[in-house]
């Protein structure tokens, strides 16, 4: 059996045995910490109490108020006992939790990640996994050799019609599928900058900074919009993308393409500007990626502007991915769930509702549930590690280009873009001091 199916028919089974999974009961209960409790952190520490097998003892946040929030939304969830921290380091030393859950800003997943498998807790890590493609494997290098389980937040693997959707992929429904095209569609229009000020009190700028070259506080960075910021994050593609990449590679069994050309800019939301007293983003407003794979195709483009009436999918939003096959197109999506659309006019399209849960709208539930039975039993989980690597690096990859302005050959094999030293530079970045690269 060859590792792609190896990590198939193990997706298939854990796939198979999520109601069981769900349903399941065990004795032993984890003590578990939040690194990073905004409110997607406090998402997931929700799901993890409501399991039933996870009892909270900590709370690390460099942002008071995030602290306060959090504690104001689980309201009685949480235990009066429970420790808050600034510095997660000194949460590990101190608590030495048996599960870590990872929700802070993009640029500090890996080396937080890295510390708590060090530290012998298994990690659940939200998307993207990092900043650059080598940090990525640094993280699977630090889950393999502690033997921790490492679940990267790609809930939509277990989302039911998004199971829906690749049951129709394989089992012939959709035909023999040549091209896919992912998307993001939202408003906007031109950008104001941000006048900068002192950071809040309460809030540890310098370590919110950390390995990320040190700014002045700006309300555009902190909280939530630092995804825009290529210093942080790699925007839209590096955000939204991973979700969609990670069901194309879910259902072609492939790890990486072997060329990427990336293109965009920023005609509508203007010029960047970050001139010491003023701030705006500096990521496209609109991209367009594509990756060549051995037998298909697959295209990416968002946008920043104009709305995205004209390409619904659902009256909220334009998001997902469509696969081309020889039977019809499959329209992967979120609030929609999935739909095939056959190429046979006559024959009506077929809908699988989404079901998700609320307040987030999402399968964090299922996805947790994967993860604590992958620690119970030994097993890899369905979003583990590796895969949330392969997922992110094609969104890197994409921005790469970008950065570059040219096309680039990846060998997955060897992490490296074969004869391009200005390339291979990219794949890797220098840490403030005193934060030390991971590889």
């Amino acid at each position: 059996m060859t590792r792609r199916s190896f990590v198939r028919s193990a997706a298939a089974g854990a796939f198979a045995a999520m109601p069981g999974i769900l349903q399941a009961k065990q004795d032993h209960t984890y003590s578990t910490a939040l690194i990073g409790s905004g409110w997607w952190g406090t998402n997931i520490l929700r799901e993890a109490i409501a399991s039933g097998r996870c009892r909270p003892v900590a709370l690390c946040d460099v942002d008071d108020s995030q602290i306060a929030a959090c504690k104001s939304t689980l309201g009685g969830m949480l235990p009066d006992s429970i420790k808050i921290y600034k510095d997660f380091r000194e949460l590990l030393d101190e608590q030495k939790p048996d599960i870590a859950i990872v929700a802070t800003p993009d640029h500090w997943h890996p080396l937080i990640t890295i510390a708590a498998c060090d530290a012998g807790a298994h990690v659940y890590v939200e998307k993207p996994i990092g900043h650059t493609i080598l940090e990525g494997k640094a993280m699977v290098a630090a889950a393999r050799r502690n033997d921790r389980v490492v679940q990267v937040g790609t809930h939509r693997r277990v989302s039911p019609h998004n199971i829906a959707g690749m049951e129709m992929l394989r089992d012939g429904t959709v035909g023999d599928v040549g091209m896919v095209r992912a998307f993001v569609h939202y408003g906007g229009g031109p950008e104001e900058p941000s006048p900068n000020d002192d950071p809040p009190a309460g809030l540890d700028w310098d370590l919110w900074c950390g390995p990320a070259p040190l700014r002045p506080f700006n309300s555009k960075l902190h909280p939530k919009g630092f995804r825009n910021f290529l210093d942080l994050a790699n925007g839209t593609l590096g955000d939204w993308g991973i979700h969609w990449m990670d069901q194309v590679l879910m259902w072609s069994d492939e790890v990486a393409p072997k060329t990427v050309f990336s293109t965009g800019g920023r005609p509508i939301a203007g010029p960047a500007i970050n001139d010491g007293e003023r701030l705006t983003t500096d990521a496209p407003d609109h991209q367009i990626a594509a990756f060549e794979f051995d037998n298909f195709s697959l295209s990416w483009e968002h946008r920043r502007f104009a709305g995205n009436t004209a390409e619904k999918t659902h009256p909220q939003q334009a998001v997902g991915c469509y696969f081309y096959g020889t039977n019809g197109t499959l329209h992967i999506g979120w609030l929609d769930g999935t739909t095939f659309y056959p190429r046979d006019a006559k024959r009506a399209a077929v809908n699988v509702p989404a079901q998700l849960h609320e307040p987030d709208q999402q399968n964090i539930r299922e996805l947790w549930a994967d993860f604590l039975d992958a620690i119970a039993s030994g097993r890899r989980p369905v979003s583990d590690i590796e895969i949330g690597h392969h997922s992110t690096n094609l969104s890197l990859l994409g921005m790469l280009s970008y950065k570059l302005g040219r096309s680039i050959h990846w060998d997955h094999d060897s992490h490296t873009i074969p004869g391009d030293d200005k390339a291979n530079a990219l794949l890797r970045r220098e840490y403030r001091s005193p934060w030390t690269y991971p590889i």
